[in-house]
């Protein structure tokens, strides 16, 4: 069980736990959530976590060594007509190594494309983008960075890891 004011992940969204509640329709215990980036939204969940939405934020440990993975974790090697598919699968398991490989594949295409002169994929950079705001959001957190210092930084320490 999370305490009260402890940070944790809901589902894709960084939150802070405000309070634990009794729900009135349900009974059930709740802990009552509020999204750090968006201050118009309060979530309530169930404590019993039994659908699996709740979990709790990297350590910066974790953090870090998930950093120093990121040159070792494989891109994406689907064909086209099934790329789509394997990104949304993907973002869905809310793994950091699967964000990380829709977040290097995406790059990595639209590179291939700006090079030979060929528009962008909007699917890759919807894609990239989102994958990009779950990361950041969750290693910012724990970083203490704001979201376009992490960005940075994890470059950085990818780029040093690299050499």
């Amino acid at each position: 069980m999370f305490k009260k004011n402890t940070y944790v992940m809901y589902k894709t969204d960084v939150c802070k736990i405000t309070d634990i509640k009794k729900n009135k329709f349900t009974n059930l215990d709740c802990y009552i959530l509020k999204p750090l980036f968006d201050s118009s939204l309060t979530i309530s969940a169930p404590v019993n976590n039994e659908n699996g939405y709740l979990r709790r934020l990297l350590t910066k440990k974790e953090t870090l060594d998930l950093i120093k993975e990121i040159p070792n974790i494989s891109v994406l090697d689907a064909d086209v007509k099934n790329l789509e598919n394997e990104y949304r699968n993907l973002l869905h398991t809310l793994d950091h190594r699967d964000l990380i490989k829709i977040i290097k594949t995406t790059y990595l295409r639209n590179k291939q494309r700006l090079e030979s002169k060929k528009n962008l994929s909007e699917k890759d950079k919807e894609y990239f983008n989102k994958a990009e705001k779950y990361l950041y959001d969750e290693l910012s957190v724990v970083l203490g960075k704001s979201y376009e210092q992490t960005k940075q930084y994890v470059i950085n320490k990818v780029e040093e890891e690299i050499k």
